[in-house]
């Protein structure tokens, strides 16, 4: 079900990827990974794995910084050839699946950019795993500024103690820009909630997995 990939980015070099795909497949999310922990995060592994089931195939992938071994992100234009270039190479794997592209933190923020500046090839929409707002402790809605741009269809999955998205600030914007929002009760900006809650992170990762499964399908 899952295989290693290379996508090719104009100018910039070879990253790797993971690609899962289900059989009975009917969409695929082209998922980047945040600033700090790259494809094979649990996190990521587990929202390709949970998506799975719910049969929408996932291409997670390097950006290549991460792939280099460094800790800093590389520049915007870097970061969103290669979300272009991941785009494209879904195409290639399978033309027939509905396409939407996004990802955690960063990945999410890099690939709207993308889809503001120049639209994304073949994707239907976009969704946010912890759309990050704002640095924390430092509220600011200019990281939003873009998505005015963006012409396609947006779901953002947040939760309520994500330091790096006040809610108070995004709820609005969310609401001009007619987008949907999921909000996970007591996740934090890696959707871990507390020990009192009684959630698991298998059930939290099943909850995003069921509100990204439900918005593909109203696409």
């Amino acid at each position: 079900m899952q295989r290693p990939i290379t996508i090719e980015v104009p100018e910039v070099g070879r990253v790797t990827a993971r690609w899962m795909r289900p059989d009975d497949a009917t969409a695929a999310y082209v998922l980047a990974h945040g600033a700090g922990a790259g494809m094979h995060h649990a996190f990521m592994e587990g929202v390709a794995e949970t998506l799975a089931d719910r049969r929408i195939a996932t291409l997670r992938y390097q950006f290549p910084y991460m792939e280099a071994g460094r800790r800093s992100p590389d520049p915007p234009a870097r970061l969103q050839a290669t979300v272009r270039a991941a785009v494209t190479r879904v195409a290639e794997l399978d033309p027939h699946l509905l396409v939407v592209a996004g990802g955690k933190s960063l990945g999410g923020r890099m690939t709207s950019m993308a889809q503001a500046e120049e639209a994304l090839p073949y994707v239907r929409g976009l969704v946010f795993l912890g759309f990050p707002l704002h640095a924390p402790k430092r509220p600011s809605d200019k990281r939003a500024e873009h998505l005015r741009r963006v012409n396609v269809p947006m779901l953002f999955v947040q939760g309520t103690r994500d330091n790096l998205a006040d809610l108070r600030l995004l709820s609005p914007i969310i609401k001009q820009l007619g987008a949907r929002v999921h909000i996970v009760e007591d996740g934090d900006h890696s959707f871990k909630v507390p020990k009192r809650t009684g959630r698991s992170a298998e059930e939290v990762l099943a909850e995003l997995a069921d509100a990204i499964g439900s918005w593909v399908c109203d696409l």
